[in-house]
């Protein structure tokens, strides 16, 4: 078992991101290189390192912002499809993303929240399926790679729909088998040993297929799907080292 599949199975999640602020210093300097480039902050590397919980994926986790595959697609969805950096937004960010949590921050245009059961990131403690907000509150609502532990995936679903303003949208991420048509869930499967073994990692709840999307419809959103294979040249998806069959979905409030 390599060293960061150890790290990570390890060391719980909330210690595990203020460790890793200390050592993004050192990563950036030993990968330094010209190979592969974080959009995040510009800066181009040798190769990056390698990530997961059960299968260690190689060449994912960016050196000095820790971002992975989704993370920089998200970054180059923002940069290039939307307004995000240049208008002013309320933004409600749910389990914020420490490649992302500093740079929103400094941002002059975002009224910006963050929210988590247990993250040492989160402005404000809450339950997903209970959020502590008014209806209609937020311009943006970042949820990504949460829903697949959450039991109660529709209610949460419902939240963010609430809390969404009309007009608003969000981006919530989720990993995703793209050659299954149904979702794959098993209320009897409840140890971590079990949901390893069934969901592909020990807090998970799921399988999200590619009924996710109606998922996200039924609760009230319209969902356009940003494809990588449509959006970037293979030269880019390997610059970014981007995850060529990743879909983002791009949830939207109807006014």
């Amino acid at each position: 078992m390599g060293l960061f599949k150890v790290l990570l199975n390890t060391i719980p999640r909330p210690l595990l991101i203020k460790v890793s602020s200390l050592v993004k210093p050192i990563l950036a300097i030993y990968y330094k290189g010209n190979k592969y480039t974080d959009p995040i902050d510009g800066k181009s590397y040798r190769k990056f390192l390698p990530y997961g919980y059960e299968i260690q994926r190689k060449n994912v986790l960016g050196p000095s912002t820790l971002s992975l595959e989704r993370h920089r697609l998200l970054w180059l969805y923002l940069k290039k499809n939307s307004d995000f950096f240049n208008t002013p937004k309320k933004l409600l960010h749910v389990a914020p993303e420490q490649c992302f949590y500093r740079l929103f921050k400094k941002q002059e245009n975002l009224d910006y929240t963050t929210t988590d059961l247990f993250s040492p990131l989160a402005d404000v403690k809450a339950n997903i399926c209970d959020l502590p907000f008014e209806n209609d509150s937020y311009d943006v609502v970042f949820c990504n790679h949460v829903l697949e532990h959450i039991i109660e995936d529709r209610k949460a679903m419902s939240e963010l729909f609430r809390v969404l303003k009309p007009g608003g949208w969000g981006v919530f991420q989720i990993p995703q088998d793209i050659n299954r048509l149904n979702t794959y869930e098993n209320s009897t499967i409840k140890t971590p040993k079990e949901r390893r073994k069934h969901f592909g990692q020990y807090d998970h709840v799921r399988v999200y297929g590619i009924d996710y999307f109606d998922r996200l419809r039924a609760s009230g959103f319209s969902v356009e799907l940003f494809k990588v294979v449509d959006q970037f040249s293979e030269a880019e998806i390997k610059k970014y080292a981007l995850m060529k069959n990743e879909i983002l979905p791009i949830c939207k409030k109807p006014l």
